[in-house]
């Protein structure tokens, strides 16, 4: 394996192009992340969401976000949107449930953010917590990592 990296590094270099993808995803620490890799982000009885850096690296370029309407309510795990992108559309699940109290309508017409800043200008909902305890099924930053290591390495 080292020896055919090594031929790539060379080869790439000769051509003067790029050999290694994107090794790495930005995971947050401060954050919290469902299998589903959505993030959710706690402050007090509210929560951020949305999809992590990880995700979008793998759906492309995004066109398109699906909102759910202000007080609808979402359960932990089921869907309540989607991201369209030029590669696939892809359900957003809810890493906690709530109540919807605002949308970030800045996704409308620039889906984009969800590429550029998954973490800031990208999220997608904040909801009311229903159940704090639910948190506690979600994986920190580390687990994230790992389990995204894992994921990449069966592909």
């Amino acid at each position: 394996m080292a020896s055919r990296l090594l031929w790539a590094s060379r080869a790439a270099s000769y051509l003067r192009i790029s050999a290694f993808h994107r090794g790495f995803s930005t995971v947050i620490k401060d954050l919290k992340y469902a299998d589903t890799h959505e993030w959710v982000k706690v402050d007090g009885s509210s929560a951020t969401i949305g999809i992590t850096d990880h995700a979008q690296d793998h759906l492309g370029d995004v066109v398109y976000v699906e909102l759910p309407e202000v007080g609808a309510t979402v359960a932990q795990g089921k869907n309540f949107g989607a991201v369209e992108s030029v590669k696939a559309t892809s359900d957003v699940n809810s890493p906690v449930s709530g109540e919807v109290v605002e949308v970030n309508s800045e996704l409308v017409g620039s889906p984009g953010l969800v590429n550029g800043s998954p973490y800031e200008n990208g999220w997608i909902i904040k909801v009311k917590l229903s159940d704090a305890g639910e948190l506690n099924s979600l994986m920190d930053s580390n687990q994230y990592s790992k389990f995204c290591e894992e994921e990449d390495a069966k592909h």
